[in-house]
């Protein structure tokens, strides 16, 4: 689900809804053997059940459960048919969707081609979520399901893009009658629907009975909001919750340990890093920026903040996302470099600088560990700890030196986790936080998303990092590994690489 994502990305309108609180969960110790809510704790609140109005990871996990998409990915990113049951090519900008037909939104409507061209047109005027979308120039109805998606250029991640969980689809019908109810009431054709939302506590889904596929097998699903990790770690252990996502690496263990948990782990496809204002005087020369490269200790913040439970990055862009490049590497730890770069550019004193970050515990820690290496090389570096507004827009208007960030490539190709991250054209909001700009590089990038030979892609892709590793812009920090606790008897769920998992196939074991 921007070059920060930052663990998600892209603010959106708070939706409130819902009715009066439901009585309290029983603890699953308690419960009957047959359970019919699943509970999950997520580390914080939707910003909003629009699905073209929330970016964030936090409505993403949610809306994934409320809306369905023309193609769906899985938590390997392999494509699969959604909406669409086949596609095929007609030139190398057009491709034919073939729509399943009896898809009934939650209102009973039934889905037709006329939704699928309403929702991409009403995506494309969305600030929150049109970067996502190809290039399309247009979307043309052959019949009520079939439809031809037509994009400006050729488009090689058209599959990959088409299946970020933010393309949803809606009721051209609903939304014209009533441009406001999703705002108490959104519907989709999602395995689940939604039925209230108890502000800064939880959001209470359940069952679609006429889902397209065979329908969940709980009647309720519940997102509880449970912000501290601790705190969701125990509401695993005492069975107030049967999934919990973001553990800590600390926590980890305690989980592992538990004979009545299962610790789920997979290594993500995001990336953490430390953007450098490549507009800022002395950021302006790579020698500044490979000398912080050379100070700041990569191992130390994997071993520190997050336990070991990562692995430094060396590009970019993660193994595990189309077009990755093992011919790149991290700079070594060397203060020896480091000083020697500084002297070369003229800073043999250092400087004063400064780091934006969100307020979270590993955040803090790894600024601390930062500002520590920084010092080692005569940078005074002050860290400027923000709420989410503040740090999303001082980094869209370039006020940072620099900044922690973290991108997950929600779609799984390194169009998504490159393009909006180093192309001239996104600096600022969309995603170029670190206002970085090379000729080279727009060029490459540009000539990999219009290129249809996935071969080509990735030579273009490879490419591009290299090139990118070598300019320094940022600190390539880590690529972690993710952890999901649950409790023992439950299956059929599989860890999203970037955290956007899905519930649907989840049931308990027998």
């Amino acid at each position: 689900m921007k070059k920060i994502l930052f663990s998600t990305l892209i603010m959106a309108s708070i939706f409130i809804g819902g009715c009066g609180k439901e009585k309290e969960e029983t603890p699953i110790s308690a419960k009957s053997n047959v359970r019919k809510e699943l509970i999950v704790a997520q580390d914080g609140e939707p910003k909003s059940l629009d699905i073209h109005n929330g970016n964030d990871g936090f409505s993403l996990r949610i809306n994934k459960q409320l809306y369905s998409r023309l193609v769906e990915s899985d938590g390997n990113m392999k494509i699969h048919p959604g909406l669409a049951e086949s596609w095929k090519s007609i030139d190398d900008r057009t491709t034919q969707f073939k729509l399943r037909k009896g898809v009934k939104f939650h209102n009973g409507e039934e889905l037709k081609a006329e939704d699928v061209k309403y929702s991409f047109e009403r995506m494309m005027n969305s600030p929150r979520i049109s970067f996502v979308l190809p290039p399309i120039e247009k979307v043309e109805i052959i019949d009520d399901y079939t439809i031809n998606i037509v994009t400006k250029t050729p488009f090689g991640p058209l599959m990959s893009h088409l299946s970020h969980p933010a393309l949803g689809i809606v009721n051209k019908k609903l939304l014209e009658t009533d441009p406001e109810s999703f705002k108490n009431n959104p519907i989709g054709t999602g395995p689940y629907k939604f039925s209230n939302w108890q502000a800064g506590d939880r959001v209470i889904l359940v069952r679609n009975e006429g889902y397209f596929q065979e329908p969940p097998k709980f009647e309720k699903l519940i997102f509880r909001n449970i912000v501290e990790a601790t705190s969701r770690t125990i509401a695993l252990e005492t069975g107030e919750v049967d999934i919990a996502v973001s553990i800590n690496a600390v926590d980890e263990g305690t989980i592992k340990n538990n004979p009545k948990l299962a610790l789920l782990r997979k290594p993500s496809i995001s990336y953490s890093y430390v953007g450098m204002n490549t507009e800022k005087e002395m950021f302006k020369d790579s020698r500044v920026r490979k000398a912080i490269n050379y100070a700041i200790d990569k191992q130390a913040i994997v071993d520190v903040v997050l336990n070991g439970s990562g692995k430094i990055a060396n590009s970019p862009i993660a193994p595990g996302v189309f077009g990755f490049t093992d011919k790149t590497k991290n700079y070594e730890y060397s203060l020896k470099k480091a000083k020697e770069l500084m002297k070369e550019a003229g800073y043999e004193n250092g400087f004063k600088s400064n780091i934006y970050t969100l307020g979270g515990e590993a955040d803090k820690q790894t600024a601390e560990i930062i500002q520590a290496n920084l010092k080692e090389i005569g940078i005074d570096l002050a860290i400027n700890i923000t709420e989410n507004s503040a740090y999303w827009d001082l980094t869209d208007k370039g006020v940072h030196d620099m900044f922690l960030g973290s991108w997950g490539c929600v779609t799984g190709d390194a169009d998504y986790g490159l393009f909006a991250l180093y192309h001239s054209s996104a600096k600022g909001g969309a995603g170029n936080r670190t206002f970085y700009f090379d000729p080279e590089i727009d060029d490459l990038l540009e000539k990999a998303k219009n290129e249809t030979d996935q071969e080509k892609r990735k030579n273009l892709y490879e490419n591009v990092q290299i090139k990118i590793v070598e300019d320094a812009p940022e600190v390539m920090l880590y690529n972690r590994i993710l952890a999901v606790g649950a409790q023992k008897d439950i299956e059929g769920f599989d860890v999203h690489p970037v955290t956007l998992h899905d519930f649907y196939p989840v049931y308990i074991k027998e």
